[in-house]
């Protein structure tokens, strides 16, 4: 099946990381997935949330938030009222990037993941997790330059990609209306070690069965191996240790 953008059943749209795209984070990247363009920082603040005090490790955590401009339609900014999607991506890119560092190393220091969508095409949740673990490796680098950890926090690589089934074909990193007409959608969220760290599924308006599901996680893992050797190219061999 060719699609709408020419691309085969089982390819990834056109990737572009631009690494230190920010200038006073510790940590940042400018993923783009076809049309789809977040920007990914992390920055590093002294303390940890009530509930981790005194425990000797870190934390964690991700916000998410689409600009008004990154669709057709204007977004309202979320500003003290968070949208309930905006909410559910962002624990989603928390949970997936605490899956492969190591909190007790870091101390008790928080690291906060911004994930800003400035275009929108689709596989949002999937590029914000993507970038955020380029912008982490250099978050990473910057902690134990400052001694603040004596060695890498970070134990295997991360990246995150859609498959869905649409008009009954098995697609790959699927584009806005191509996951609007999907009738099966799933990101999965996996290590270089080709561990998962997240997996969500649904059946659009339709039932899928287990060949499926399994179909669809194969998929993803040509993907996310596809987007891994992406992040190595970016930031280089010399600092790639997973």
């Amino acid at each position: 099946m060719r699609r709408r953008d020419g691309r085969d059943a089982d390819e990834l749209r056109k990737v572009v990381i631009e690494r230190n795209f920010l200038k006073y984070a510790q940590g940042s990247a400018l993923i783009s997935m076809g049309n789809t363009r977040v920007i990914c920082s992390a920055l590093v603040e002294k303390g940890v949330p009530p509930f981790r005090r005194g425990s000797g490790g870190g934390w964690l955590t991700a916000e998410y938030s689409m600009l008004p401009y990154s669709t057709p339609t204007r977004i309202y900014r979320d500003l003290n009222q968070q949208g309930g999607r905006s909410y559910e991506i962002q624990r989603l890119i928390g949970r997936a990037l605490r899956g492969v560092i190591d909190l007790e190393r870091l101390g008790e220091w928080t690291i906060w993941i911004d994930c800003d969508v400035i275009q929108a095409d689709g596989g949002t949740r999937c590029a914000s997790i993507t970038g955020a673990f380029v912008a982490l490796v250099d978050v990473d680098k910057w902690l134990q330059e400052k001694r603040i950890t004596r060695s890498s926090i970070i134990k295997d690589s991360l990246a995150a990609v859609s498959v869905g089934i649409n008009q009954g074909e098995k697609l790959l990193d699927l584009s806005f209306y191509e996951d609007s007409q999907a009738s099966v959608d799933m990101n999965v969220a996996a290590t270089g070690r080709g561990k998962f760290v997240e997996i969500q599924i649904s059946g659009e308006g339709s039932s899928f069965s287990r060949e499926v599901f399994e179909q669809l996680l194969v998929l993803s893992e040509k993907g996310i191996k596809k987007l891994i050797e992406i992040q190595k190219e970016v930031i280089g061999e010399s600092m790639w240790k997973w």
